[in-house]
């Protein structure tokens, strides 16, 4: 296999979206101060399996269109479309779910990288999509998110 460049594919859509990715999980990684990308890698998944599991299948895949094409396999990688959404209602039980996808040392307490992770994707989707996502959450859940989209 010849590469074009230093980390390149010779698939400009494959370039693309790892350079997307790399850009969103930079913002979602300042969210998460101090934090590296790496480490904001596994918080957006942890965070982005409990979302997806949570919502029925037609809107997470909504949600998911809106992601770019590297993190929309992230997204649905190990879904098990028979099992959601899955009944959690309240905080304690979602961020539960994201804990226990994360290393047993991960640096960054699970509500403040919930948070964080949600904040950076508020700034990077269109928020019209969010407020519909949010709808198909329980009230608690909402919470999660920014101010301006939970009280909506």
């Amino acid at each position: 296999m010849i590469l074009e460049g230093p980390m390149s594919s010779s698939l400009p859509v494959f370039d693309t979206t790892v350079q997307e990715t790399n850009a969103w999980l930079k913002v979602i990684a300042h969210e998460l101060e101090p934090c590296d990308r790496h480490q904001a890698y596994l918080g957006a998944r942890a965070t982005l399996h409990a979302l997806r599991d949570r919502l029925a299948p037609d809107p997470a895949m909504n949600f998911a269109a809106q992601l770019p094409m590297l993190m929309r396999g992230v997204f649905t990688e190990g879904w098990r479309l028979s099992q959601t959404p899955t009944l959690e209602r309240d905080v304690d039980a979602f961020l539960a779910r994201i804990e226990a996808a994360l290393p047993p040392d991960f640096p960054i307490e699970t509500e403040n990288l919930a948070r964080g992770v949600l904040r950076g994707l508020t700034d990077l989707m269109d928020h019209d999509l969010l407020v519909k996502v949010l709808r198909q959450l329980p009230l608690p859940l909402r919470s999660l998110w920014p101010q301006a989209l939970a009280t909506l």
